[in-house]
C-alpha cells in the first residue's frame, strides 16, 4: 500500500485518479480548495463518491497557503504526490490571468517545496497539450520544443515543466509531467465542450461552434487518462546517462525528469464529435458558428509512443463509447 497525496481531488481528473488509487488499496489524502470556478456542488458530489473508502482523507486547503501545505508535508510521509490541481481553461485565462498565476505557478511551487523537504519519491504532475502552442508538427511529440504557448494557461503549464526540471536537477527530485489531451467523461467540468454541448442540446439551446467546426481535437476518455497516471507513478525517473546537453531531448534530462503525452492518438473534427453526441442523445443540435477564439489551436494530436514504451499504455475507449457513457451519466446526475 502506498501513501499518496492527490491535489485537486474534487476536480474532474483528480477525483477519478483518487478513486482508482483507493480501489487499488492505496492510502490517499486529497486536498482541494473547492473554489467557485464552476459549480461547487458538483465537486462536493464527487467527494461523496470517495467517502466510503476508509483509506481516504479529505482536507480543504489552498495550495497558495504555504504554511498549511508545509505543515501537511511535515505531518505525512507521502510515497507519491499526484499534483492534479490547477486553474483550468484557456479562454478563462484571458479574462482572469492572476487566478492562473496563483493556482498554477504559486501552487506548483508549494508542491515542489513540500516534495523537496519531505523526501517524496516521485512527483507526477498535470501538464497540458496546450503547451505546444504555435507548433504545427503533427502529431505533437515530446521530442519537439514547446516554447511558443499562445495562452497564459499554456504558459503556466510550460512553466510548471521548467520548474519541475529545476528541482529534479538541483535537488534530485524525480518528476514526471503528463501532457493531457482534451479529457472528457463522466463527472467532467461544466466549462468543457462535451458538457456544454450536452446541456444545450437537451435544453434545445444553440451550441457555439468555433472556426466552422473545423478544429480537430484528440479527445481522450477519462479512464484512459487514469490508466496512464496509475502506470506512470511507478515508473520513477532516473538520471539519463545518454542525455546529450549539446543535442538536448526536451522530454528527458540528465536529471530524474520526464515528460509524456497522454492522448487517444485519434483526433477528430469537432463537427464529427458533435454528430456522435447527437446520435447518443437522439436529438439534433442547433448550431451557432463563431470565429476562431483567442488562445485556441487548430488541431491537437498526441504521440503516445514514448508512454507506451515505458508503461505499455494504450488508449482503449472509442469516442462513440466514451460520449455515450458521458451522456448516460449526465442524464442520471441531472435527472433529464
Amino acid at each position: 500500500m502506498l501513501s499518496l497525496l492527490v491535489t485537486g481531488v474534487a476536480g474532474f481528473i483528480g477525483f477519478h485518479v483518487a478513486r482508482r488509487c483507493l480501489e487499488l488499496g492505496h492510502q490517499v489524502i486529497g486536498i482541494d480548495n473547492l473554489n467557485a470556478y464552476y459549480d461547487v456542488q458538483l465537486k462536493r458530489d464527487r467527494l461523496k463518491q470517495l467517502e466510503p473508502f476508509t483509506e481516504f482523507q479529505f482536507k480543504q486547503m489552498d495550495l497558495v497557503d504555504r504554511a498549511s501545505i508545509g505543515e501537511l508535508f511535515s505531518n505525512h510521509s507521502f510515497d507519491r504526490v499526484l499534483h492534479l490541481a490547477a486553474q483550468a481553461g484557456v479562454r478563462y485565462s484571458i479574462e482572469n490571468p492572476f487566478a492562473y498565476v496563483d493556482s498554477n505557478l504559486v501552487g506548483m511551487m508549494t508542491v515542489l517545496e513540500g516534495c523537496r523537504h519531505s523526501g517524496v519519491k516521485h512527483l507526477v504532475y498535470a501538464s497540458s497539450s496546450s503547451v505546444y502552442g504555435l507548433n504545427e508538427s503533427q502529431p505533437f511529440s515530446t521530442s519537439d520544443t514547446a516554447d511558443h504557448p499562445i495562452s497564459l494557461y499554456a504558459a503556466t503549464k510550460r512553466a510548471n515543466e521548467l520548474m519541475a526540471h529545476s528541482y529534479s536537477h538541483t535537488f534530485g527530485l524525480p518528476t514526471t509531467g503528463l501532457r493531457f489531451f482534451t479529457v472528457y467523461g463522466p463527472w467532467g467540468r461544466p466549462d468543457m465542450a462535451l458538457y456544454k454541448f450536452t446541456q444545450a442540446i437537451l435544453q434545445g439551446k444553440p451550441i457555439e461552434i468555433y472556426h466552422g467546426g473545423q478544429l480537430k481535437r484528440d479527445f481522450t476518455y477519462i479512464d484512459d487518462i487514469v490508466e496512464g497516471v496509475i502506470r506512470i507513478q511507478d515508473c520513477i525517473p532516473v538520471l539519463d546517462a545518454d542525455w546529450d546537453p549539446k543535442n538536448p531531448v526536451p522530454s528527458s534530462s540528465s536529471a530524474p525528469y520526464r515528460i509524456y503525452n497522454i492522448g487517444s492518438h485519434r483526433p477528430i473534427l469537432v463537427l464529427d464529435f458533435i454528430s456522435i453526441l447527437e446520435k447518443s442523445i437522439g436529438k439534433t443540435a442547433v448550431k451557432t458558428y463563431l470565429p476562431m477564439q483567442l488562445g485556441d489551436v487548430a488541431e491537437t494530436f498526441a504521440d503516445v509512443a514514448p508512454l507506451a514504451q515505458v508503461t505499455g499504455f494504450a488508449p482503449l475507449v472509442r469516442i462513440e463509447d466514451g460520449v455515450a457513457r458521458f451522456v448516460e451519466w449526465y442524464r442520471g446526475y441531472y435527472g433529464v
